[in-house]
């Protein structure tokens, strides 16, 4: 009675001061309404689990959720909302921690870890909602209506075309994922590409890809550290997608001191990842970070693009061209969340409960995210130049957007 009477207590209070698409459903049976006509129920079916809704915050929410404490039912959109204004009521605008500058967890063992544990889910489970070609990054949309295939085709053809992609170019894709750039360089640019990641799932599926498509002679995939791959000067154009939010910021300069190593001399690289909008690099508020380090990213770090420019300018790459895709990331998830949804049996096959729970909170999670300014993304260009009065880029950006 007296766990009941504090419950009552806490749901009046929102109550007086919300109106959520939400209701409250106890184990005992008692549904209390949020707002006028919820689509959404959060199930608690077990008094301990009380606990993740006191002071509740995005970390503990989604906690709750992907561990089975509490139960929720209604579309993922509606629920990533109810569950950001519940956190701003009962925790306040909670800001996100400051990175740990003096710790460094980026060591290659960790960063194998962190990415076998990501990307080495099942290739079936990511191909039921990425595009056919398996790009997992932010595609880039000229209308906003095209379907995700296409907006990936045009992603590809930015990223070939800002880096003046050309037949004969020694074109290195650090962070390769299911070898979909790779492979479009080298059939229609006619580059010689290697890709490297540390998935040994999209090592195999890239390569057999690759078979497959004839392009053996032209382009690779290898299971390799960006800090291992040998010699100078041995690239011309170099890109990462996707991937330096996996670095570390205590090792960016390690991360941008190899890209000037492998890039020859007049050589342009494309560096195209997920920045913090907090200018000390802070993680995401309201708890988000945190659920994201946990059950998403391990070790994941975000820079703000002033640390980006900074590091990469310190290594002796000059930076030419900065552009924010931040709208085109949260329409490409909103694609992604949606076709996750649409194929939840199937996924639940491939994935089991527990992933599957954490991939529909983290789809649906940053495409409000992205949505709402939490977070950003940056593609910057930049080059090595020996003469400050030459530069391998055109005057304009008119070549970027030629058909």
């Amino acid at each position: 009675m007296i766990l009941e009477a504090r419950i009552d207590k806490m749901v009046g209070e929102l109550q007086a001061g919300m109106n959520l698409p939400l209701a409250i459903e106890l184990w005992n049976g008692k549904r209390y309404a949020l707002g006028e006509r919820p689509t959404v129920t959060l199930r608690v079916p077990a008094a301990s689990a009380i606990k993740y809704l006191a002071n509740a915050d995005l970390a503990s929410l989604g906690e709750a959720y992907v561990e089975g404490h509490i139960e929720v039912d209604g579309p993922i959109t509606d629920a990533i909302r109810a569950a950001e204004s519940l956190a701003r009521r009962l925790s306040g605008d909670k800001k996100g921690r400051l990175p740990l500058l003096l710790r460094n967890l980026h060591s290659k063992k960790n960063d194998s870890a962190a990415i076998r544990y990501h990307y080495d889910v099942s290739n079936d489970f990511y191909a039921l909602w990425l595009d056919e070609r398996m790009v997992y990054s932010c595609a880039y949309f000229r209308s906003g209506d095209e379907t995700i295939g296409e907006a990936q085709v045009q992603k590809l053809d930015h990223i070939c075309r800002k880096l003046r992609l050309k037949p004969g170019d020694r074109f290195l894709d650090i962070g390769c994922g299911w070898g979909a750039l790779v492979m479009h360089a080298a059939e229609r640019y006619g580059v010689q590409a290697l890709g490297i990641t540390l998935s040994h799932n999209q090592h195999a599926f890239a390569n057999e890809r690759i078979r497959a498509a004839g392009l053996q002679s032209r382009c690779e995939v290898r299971v390799q550290d960006y800090r291992d791959v040998p010699g100078e000067g041995m690239f011309d154009k170099i890109a990462s997608i996707g991937m330096f939010e996996h670095v570390g910021l205590k090792n960016l300069p390690v991360y941008f001191g190899a890209i000037r190593r492998l890039l020859a001399d007049g050589g342009i690289v494309l560096n195209h990842g997920i920045t913090s909008v907090d200018s000390e690099s802070r993680a995401v508020g309201l708890g988000a970070g945190d659920f994201i380090g946990k059950y998403v990213f391990p070790h994941g770090e975000l820079p703000h693009l002033s640390l980006v420019i900074n590091e990469m300018g310190a290594a002796g790459l000059e930076v030419m061209d900065s552009e924010t895709l931040r709208l085109h990331y949260a329409r490409t998830l909103e694609h992604w969340s949606a076709r996750l949804e649409a194929n939840l049996d199937k996924a639940h096959e491939f994935a089991g409960e527990k992933r599957l729970r954490i991939w529909r909170t983290y789809l649906a999670g940053c495409a409000h995210a992205f949505a709402q300014g939490w977070v950003s993304i940056q593609q910057v260009l930049a080059v090595k130049t020996q003469d400050p009065k030459q530069s391998p880029l055109p005057w304009t950006r008119d070549y970027m957007y030629a058909r």
